[in-house]
Order: structure tokens, then C-alpha cells, then sequence
């Protein structure tokens, strides 16, 4: 039932959340780690309480976390938690609140379980595949369900503040879609689509690790809701750190709607051949 694991991933990620208001609060410092890919304190700090913790409560599984170098533990098989400590940093530095902190538990390499927190709102989101999906706020736990919407002109897209793809306005016209809104974050992204805000996104870029995908994944699809590659094929959590072809995170309903054009975007970006 993996209640254990849901129970104390939720607690890490709250206690990391902790760390990260903390900076947030303070004049931090920010260095880069790559091009346009900004690492502060909080990354860094959050990052080693997560994997301290996860290591002495679950000595047995894999952690592959984005601030630590050795990603091995994702070739293991069995159970391994995927950890991105901060979720959305050029939110944080910019301070809008549009960060988390993600935690997913893949086991046999598929997400079964996922947790992502908002330090700023304390916001949080928590689901198990097969078991369902809630989010708690205000001291309240709700079920999430996405909405049942089917027609591709009726939805909400969401797409990155931040890292938004010259292919989405081409995507937006084809499908006839005219509702946009942005947001950090990928699992803040997908608690909107679960909690029915929003209806569909697509990350057009191979950026993204599995540490961005296995938390929001296993939420999503706890809720109800589709998350594949572009080319709407399941994500695999087994020897690559890395969705190198892309996201497509949307409601059950408008799923096989847009999948034609996305996978076309995909192409179009050359992140899916043919």
C-alpha cells in the first residue's frame, strides 16, 4: 500500500520546504551549474537532508537526486526514489512562490508514488498509482480528479514561465487552443491539471530529468490523468536520468485528441524521429 512511504515522503518534503523558505527569506547568492540551469543554497541544503533521510529510512532503495553527482542508483532495479529538491528555481530566485520540492518512489521502473510540495501557500500533493491522488491545503485533505473535458479547443493549456518552446504557439493554433496560462515548476504544473485548473501540458524541450518527472508522473496518473513522452509512450525510470523526449501531461479525456499534434511539435522540435 506504500503508506509508510507516502507518510514520511511527505514529512521530508515538508521539513525540506522549511530549508528552502528559509533562504528564500535571505539575500542568497546564486551561481550556475549550466547554461540558463541556476543552483542556490536552498538546492544544495534541501537536497542533503533528502537524500540523508530517505537513505536512513529506506536503506534498501536507490536515490537518484539532481544536486548529487552519482546517479547510479538509477540503473538498480527494484525501488528507487527520484528527488529534485527544488523544483522551479529561477522561480525562487525571482521570488514568485511558483517552486516545489519532488519526490517520486519508482519501483521496477515505473512511478508508482509521488509527492510535491509548495513551501510558499503550503500547498501539498500526494498520490499512489491505483490508490488515488489528494491535496492538502489549509490544513485539508482533498481527492483530485481531472476534468473530463475531451474537446482539444476547450482547454486550459499550462505551459513554463520560464522555459515556454518556440513549437507551443504552432501546437496552440493546430489544436485551436486560445487558454494559456504559465507556471514554475513541472509538479506544480501537473497539480493543476489534477485539481482541475488546468487540462494540458507539454514540455517541448529534452531538459527535463527524472527527477522533474516521477513525482508529478505518479501524481497524475494517481488522479487519473496521462503522462507520457511526445510520442505518448510511457516514461521509464531505469538507466536514463534524463525524459529526453519530452512531456505530455493531460486529462484522460483530450489525451488520443491531442496526441496526433503533439507528437508533430515533438518532431518539429527534433525530439522524436520520423
Amino acid at each position: 500500500m506504500l503508506e509508510r512511504e507516502l507518510d514520511e515522503g511527505a514529512a521530508l518534503a515538508r521539513e525540506a520546504g522549511r530549508i528552502l523558505l528559509e533562504v528564500y527569506a535571505t539575500d542568497f547568492a546564486v551561481r550556475m551549474k549550466g547554461r540558463e540551469d541556476p543552483v542556490t543554497e536552498a538546492d544544495t541544503r534541501a537536497n542533503a537532508l533528502l537524500v540523508r533521510e530517505l537513505r536512513a529510512r529506506f536503506p534498501d532503495d536507490g536515490i537518484v537526486a539532481e544536486e548529487t553527482a552519482d546517479t547510479s542508483d538509477g540503473l538498480r532495479a527494484g525501488r528507487c526514489w527520484y528527488v529534485d529538491p527544488l523544483d522551479g528555481t529561477k522561480e525562487f530566485v525571482s521570488k514568485n512562490g511558483e517552486f516545489s520540492v519532488m519526490l517520486g518512489l519508482a519501483i521496477d521502473g515505473e512511478a508508482v508514488l509521488g509527492i510535491v510540495y509548495q513551501p510558499v501557500g503550503d500547498r501539498l500533493y500526494a498520490g499512489v498509482v491505483g490508490q488515488g491522488a489528494y491535496t492538502v491545503f489549509g490544513g485539508v485533505s482533498t481527492p483530485m480528479h481531472p476534468t473530463s473535458e475531451s474537446d482539444p479547443t476547450k482547454l486550459r493549456l499550462i505551459v513554463s514561465r520560464s522555459h515556454r518552446s518556440a513549437q507551443m504557439d504552432a501546437l496552440k493554433q493546430t489544436l485551436g487552443i486560445s487558454s494559456e496560462q504559465p507556471s514554475g515548476s513541472v509538479g506544480l504544473k501537473v497539480g493543476l491539471i489534477a485539481r482541475r485548473e488546468a487540462d494540458f501540458y507539454v514540455h517541448l524541450s529534452d531538459k527535463a530529468g527524472a527527477w522533474d518527472t516521477c513525482g508529478p508522473e505518479a501524481i497524475l496518473r494517481a488522479a487519473g490523468g496521462r503522462f507520457t513522452d511526445l510520442a505518448g509512450d510511457a516514461l521509464r525510470y531505469e538507466g536514463n536520468v534524463r525524459a529526453s523526449r519530452g512531456i505530455l501531461a493531460c486529462n484522460a479525456a483530450a489525451f488520443d485528441a491531442v496526441l496526433p499534434a503533439v507528437r508533430a511539435a515533438g518532431r518539429s522540435a527534433g525530439l522524436l524521429s520520423g
